[in-house]
């Protein structure tokens, strides 16, 4: 999944700062240009994650996906603005 998405960082001009996949989420920390919006940038790496892991792993989404989505259609996002980068890159 880490290699997923870096490789959708490169490709799409989306800064990977910060990536650690606990069990069952994922906290990032991204940098992106202002024109793409956090709504974008998430629409973005949930669509061609999910894809992309099903495309690897047929046997998982067999197994225990049944058909249905990977992501959930919810997501937090902050942004940092004015905040100590490296506090939110502490946490995350």
């Amino acid at each position: 999944m880490k290699a997923i998405i870096q490789k959708i960082g490169y490709d799409y001009d989306i800064d990977i700062v910060e990536l650690e996949i606990p069990e069952n989420h994922i906290h990032m920390v991204v940098r992106s240009v202002p024109k793409q919006s956090p709504s974008n940038v998430m629409q973005v790496i949930k669509s061609i994650t999910a894809r992309e892991f099903f495309r690897i792993y047929p046997e998982i989404k067999k197994k225990y996906f049944w058909g249905v989505k990977l992501w959930t259609q919810s997501y937090f996002v902050e942004t940092i603005g004015n905040a100590n980068e490296e506090i939110i890159r502490k946490h995350v």
